[in-house]
């Protein structure tokens, strides 16, 4: 399957259908023309298969069958075996949220680092999940009453609530506590869709405009019932000069969304784009 096609396909499949590693994958193809993905899906299947050989030996040696043995089995074959890091140095680095470069350089942002262990780890059947916490993705494992969270930037840390507190006042200011609002499981889409919103954003700190709407082009095929990717088309075509586009994607944003401040900040945005043109 050519990208395209691979992602509109995805786009209508449940959300538990979508192949989280093998999508990301697509939406990184795009930047690597000529690059067959095979050798990347294969080395993620070896992964997975890693890590439940790890787990094994380390459950017949004698450690308990709980969510620490899960991670400590993670983090020996995507960490210490395979050099798996986060990318501290140059985390801006837009390769750091393309799978097939993460892949080559074994380093990336936490939400890229995560889709591999979220495979590796729902390979053997565990409970494992994506955290949408605010500016740092975490993985949270739950097993019989008992639910860790670890943040596989930081070689699959377990983070307790004195480490999620700093990590939050870090991100949103010494004010900010700690609250349940903040540990939202992630679907599979909402992974993708963050994965390619820290392409997007970087794009639009860069002033490319044109790859901006490429990105937000790529993330409605696999999501096409995101509406709000319609706003965002719609500033990028306007930063673009493309008025009537812009004004286009704006109005079917208003089809589809139903929150009143977003219509008002939608309807303002309409208007301004029409007054470009009379």
């Amino acid at each position: 399957m050519t990208s395209p096609f691979a992602l509109e396909e995805y786009g209508k499949l449940g959300d538990q259908d979508i192949p989280l590693s093998d999508t990301a994958l697509y939406l990184a193809e795009t930047k690597h023309p000529g690059r067959g993905l095979g050798p990347y899906q294969s080395h993620i299947a070896k992964l997975c298969e890693q890590v439940g050989e790890r787990y094994k030996e380390l459950i017949e040696a004698g450690a308990e069958d709980n969510p620490e043995t899960k991670i400590a089995a993670l983090k020996h074959v995507i960490c210490d075996a395979q050099g798996y890091t986060g990318d501290e140095e140059t985390y801006n680095d837009l390769r750091n949220a393309d799978l097939i470069d993460v892949i080559d350089r074994r380093k990336g942002l936490p939400i890229a680092l995560a889709i591999l262990a979220l495979e590796a780890g729902r390979a053997q059947g565990w409970d494992v999940k994506g955290i949408n916490f605010p500016g740092h993705f975490l993985l949270r494992f739950d097993q019989d009453g008992k639910r860790v969270l670890s943040d596989p930037f930081s070689q699959f840390r377990l983070m307790q609530a004195q480490d999620l507190r700093g990590l939050l006042k870090s991100i949103a200011g010494d004010k900010a506590e700690l609250s349940t609002t903040l540990y939202q499981e992630a679907s599979n889409r909402d992974i993708l869709l963050r994965l390619q919103n820290n392409i997007k954003f970087r794009q639009i700190e860069r002033e490319e405009y044109a790859e901006a709407l490429a990105t937000v082009a790529r993330m409605k095929l696999f999501s096409p019932n995101e509406h709000r990717l319609l706003l965002d088309e719609s500033v990028l075509h306007a930063r673009l000069g493309n008025i009537d586009e812009a004004i286009n994607s704006v109005k079917k944003y208003l089809l589809a969304v139903t929150d009143p401040k977003d219509r008002y900040d939608a309807e303002m945005l309409l208007r301004t784009l029409e007054l470009a043109i009379e």
